[in-house]
């Protein structure tokens, strides 16, 4: 059985991390304890008491000053590791956390997942290959030196470092070794964590190396596991649920987060705000609860970027300068069907082909497998038919030998409709509005990866409202646009009514147009 040495980076609140330590140790766990020199004496004095005659529980021998960025983090780490491996000899993985790091799992859960699979966890990705920094200096973190903090001496730090430019003195990233990234919160097992101790004494080149690399918290560990650790042993992954807002700030946890927390792939999360006393409450019974029973749905980061993503909505594609002059031609008469409910205007185009001879076509910017001719390579992804939207429609025109022609696009896709009634072609557009109840809301957040089919039902009816209000907030984004030529088909209009609508947009007879709008089963999730 699985026995975790928790390696705990701290810098406040002794009395939370005294009961931090007291419920990961309560269940035969063990802790090692780096509380930063910076914080007060009196601070570490009060862990030392609170935590006294727990054998369980460790120090780092030496206590050193942190600072975010700087070689200390890791210094500080190793300390607290070699303690670890000293003080507990019965211990088989070690397990990265901060003050702010709770567990989301209970103990006989974390140690049978361990259990099952005899490997590392920590993120490892190639430094210049990835995409993993996003902004900021990259590869200047490793071929220049940096002695000072960005964020308590910022002028010397940029000092040295455009004087490094300027003069040229960039060094050498040792030869064999390839640097990786990633995020410092990992699990090791304990061979490999001795197998870093060994290295870190053999190899004084690459210590000194990563004392003057900037961030090495991020790099350090993950360069050392993956030059020492087979790669078929490594899990590109950490096992603490985290996530990051655009600006690069860690996203906090409060109290109506328990459930979504719990339904994560990962057996810790970070961070949970020192205000959540309800969530911390829970989370601390939880560890030594016993329970095994988490139904995992791990939409946790798909629905973050969902909801931050609704307040950033605009044009995705700007004009390509080569499509500033195109046109699909004044003659051609595009006609758009935009529908939230997919199948409803596909069964709604079915019928369209079936009563009159005007070509149509799906959800062609939305669905990749849309079935579309060869037209030398431009419809074969999203990508490439978003990107040349105009000079795709040209072609298609060409390739149907008409001048209508009948696409679904989905409400969201404002940036289209807006670049295609822009154009000097006579364009239509026609809005069928349905109802969406509940089960089909709930059905729309597991396609699109917002829920899974653990998600708690708590979590769901927190979900429905604004998936509900996003749908409605594209059809008045549509309103607001005042297109001409925009008719609206309702789901809960009569058959005379929408007749009358399908009449105008297609210009087809009364007939043809009662028989569309009587379309068996038409509005039927």
């Amino acid at each position: 059985m699985a026995k975790i040495a928790f390696i705990l980076l701290c810098h406040k609140d002794p009395d939370a991390i005294v009961q931090q330590a007291q419920q990961l140790t309560a269940v035969g766990d063990y802790i090692s304890i780096h509380f930063d020199a910076r914080a007060p004496k009196e601070a570490f004095e009060k862990i030392q008491k609170g935590l006294a005659g727990n054998s369980h529980v460790t120090f780092a021998k030496k206590r050193i000053k942190c600072g975010w960025g700087e070689w200390s983090l890791v210094q500080a780490t190793l300390y607290a590791v070699e303690a670890a491996v000293e003080a507990f000899p019965r211990a088989t993985h070690f397990y990265m956390v901060s003050g702010d790091c709770m567990a989301i799992k209970s103990s006989v859960y974390a140690h049978r997942f361990l259990d099952r699979h005899d490997l590392d966890y920590i993120e490892s990705f190639d430094f210049f290959e990835s995409d993993w920094i996003k902004t900021g200096i990259k590869e200047e973190r490793l071929i220049y030196r940096h002695w000072f903090n960005e964020r308590t001496q910022k002028r010397r730090f940029y000092w040295s470092f455009w004087a490094q430019r300027r003069l040229g003195l960039k060094r050498d990233i040792p030869r064999d070794i390839q640097v990786q990234i990633g995020s410092q919160w990992w699990c090791l097992r304990r061979r490999t964590v001795e197998w870093i101790l060994d290295f870190t004494r053999q190899r004084k080149d690459v210590m000194r190396f990563f004392r003057t690399t900037w961030i090495p918290d991020e790099t350090f560990f993950q360069t050392i596991v993956r030059h020492l650790v087979p790669e078929k042993e490594i899990v590109t992954k950490t096992l603490t649920f985290l996530m990051f807002t655009d600006y690069g700030m860690p996203v906090t946890f409060y109290n109506d987060h328990y459930d979504l927390l719990l339904s994560q792939d990962a057996l810790f999360a970070r961070k949970i705000s020192p205000e959540a006393k309800e969530l911390k409450k829970r989370l601390g019974r939880l560890y030594a609860s016993g329970r095994e029973d988490f139904k995992i749905s791990n939409e946790g980061r798909g629905l973050f970027k969902f909801l931050t993503g609704r307040g950033r909505i605009g044009r995705r594609f700007a004009p390509r300068f080569w499509e500033t002059e195109s046109s699909l031609g004044r003659e051609r008469e595009l006609m758009i069907i935009a529908c939230k409910k997919w199948h409803v205007a596909k069964r709604l185009l079915g019928a369209i082909r079936h009563h009159t001879n005007i070509p149509s076509i799906e959800y062609l910017f939305s669905e990749e497998d849309t079935p579309l001719p060869d037209l030398g390579g431009i419809q074969r992804t999203l990508e490439k038919r978003t990107r040349h939207r105009r000079a795709l429609m040209r072609m298609l025109f060409d390739y149907y030998d008409t001048d209508r022609l009948i696409i679904c696009l989905d409400p969201g896709n404002l940036d289209l409709l807006q670049d295609f009634f822009s154009d000097r072609s006579q364009t239509r557009l026609l809005e069928v509005e349905c109802d969406f109840s509940d089960d089909y809301l709930i059905g729309h957040a597991k396609r699109v990866g917002l829920a899974g089919d653990e998600t708690s039902p708590e979590s769901l009816a927190q979900l429905l409202p604004t998936i509900r209000y996003d749908i409605l907030f594209e059809s008045d984004r549509i309103r607001d646009a005042d297109f001409p030529a925009h008719s609206i088909m309702r789901e809960h209009s009569s058959v005379s009514e929408n007749a009358q609508v399908l009449e105008r947009f297609l210009s087809v007879g009364h007939d043809t147009a009662k028989t569309l709008a009587e379309t068996p089963y038409l509005f039927v999730d």
